[in-house]
């Protein structure tokens, strides 16, 4: 009978055929496909690109990219943006070199700036939530104002004198098996997804996030507390934008208020890339740590080619955008089912 079928879960095999054919899957993950032919072209331009050394430091150098994006990931699944990423970044690093600088525990100034950094961005999402302001104005002026704070800390002066023990977060290496050592910073972003993933597919708090994204109207009808979810999101993207800022002034082993200029669309790009849907609802923190991978693999591929800083930012845009058009496209198939 149908309908013992349906309440059982039961798929009619021509159903599931339909619905599980290999070019849905390759065009649903198409970032795994995309990634693993760049890793191919990238060891054939290199002999050296598949050695751990190098897998590390590919890891390494994508980690403060890699946890911004992570964050971005929580505003995008509720259909917002946060273009303020990259001032937020260069506030807390200067922020937390300031505080090394007068000589406050390392601790104790990493866990301020920590906090710094979440309530900046949810004092934005509480704009944008309770004012109903558009978050990408919000955040635009986010962009414009942190970035000015960060220039006003200092005169627009870097800040060094920080302590010795302090670059360690970036610089000390962890052996995880024979062979590979994988640097703290690294380690962090590792970390920092896999806890992001199991918050957004394991807890309550992570449905309510696809919940709203999804469709905020229903998802307020039904009783969730839409705006302060929002609110937590931003706080969320503001906490890894600050994490993001500490681990770039620990490797830099400055507080450089001309820092992280355009990080907000590289990690736009690793999030949309990732297959998480601008208009929210859909998407993963696995998919942006893919993402923001295949860039730095990219990247390397760039360099190996001799390409400027201009054709790889020409190329991160048409990459942006044909990633959008990839998921209207995913969008429309979803509907027309």
């Amino acid at each position: 009978m149908p309908d013992s079928e349906s309440r059982t879960g039961e798929i009619p095999a021509k159903a599931s055929a339909e619905k599980f054919r290999p070019l849905d899957l390759l065009i649903q993950y198409n970032f795994v496909a995309i990634f693993l032919v760049v890793v191919i072209i990238a060891s054939l331009l290199s002999e050296n690109f598949l050695t751990f050394t190098n897998i590390a430091n590919l890891i390494q150098q994508a980690a403060v990219v890699g946890v911004v994006a992570v964050g971005m990931t929580f505003v995008i699944l509720t259909a917002n943006i946060d273009l303020s990423v990259g001032s937020v970044v260069a506030f807390a690093g200067m922020v937390v070199a300031l505080l090394l600088a007068a000589g406050v525990n390392p601790v104790l100034a990493v866990v301020l700036t920590l906090v710094i950094g979440a309530a900046a961005g949810a004092s934005m999402g509480a704009i944008s939530a309770f004012a109903g302001v558009p978050s990408f104005i919000v955040t635009l002026a986010g962009l414009v104002s942190f970035r000015g704070l960060t220039y006003l800390l200092t005169d627009g002066v870097p800040v060094s004198g920080l302590p010795a023990g302090f670059s360690s977060i970036s610089s000390s290496m962890i052996p995880l098996f024979p062979g590979f050592n994988l640097s703290s910073m690294g380690l962090i972003f590792i970390v920092a997804a896999v806890l992001a993933a199991l918050i957004l597919r394991l807890t309550v708090f992570g449905e309510y996030v696809y919940a709203t994204g999804g469709n905020p109207e229903a998802a307020r009808l039904a009783g969730l507390p839409t705006k302060r979810i929002v609110v937590a999101v931003f706080a969320i993207s503001g906490l890894m934008s600050a994490l993001g800022g500490i681990l770039l002034t620990a490797r830099l082993r400055i507080g450089q208020p001309t820092a992280a200029q355009g990080l907000e669309l590289d990690a736009i790009a690793a999030v949309v890339l990732g297959g998480t849907s601008l208009f929210g609802g859909r998407g993963s923190v696995v998919g942006t740590l893919f993402a923001v991978m295949l860039l730095q693999v990219l990247r390397n591929i760039f360099n190996l080619l001799g390409l400027g800083s201009f054709y790889q930012m020409t190329i991160t845009g048409v990459i942006i955008i044909a990633a959008v058009l990839l998921n209207r496209f995913l969008d429309f198939r979803r509907g027309r089912t």
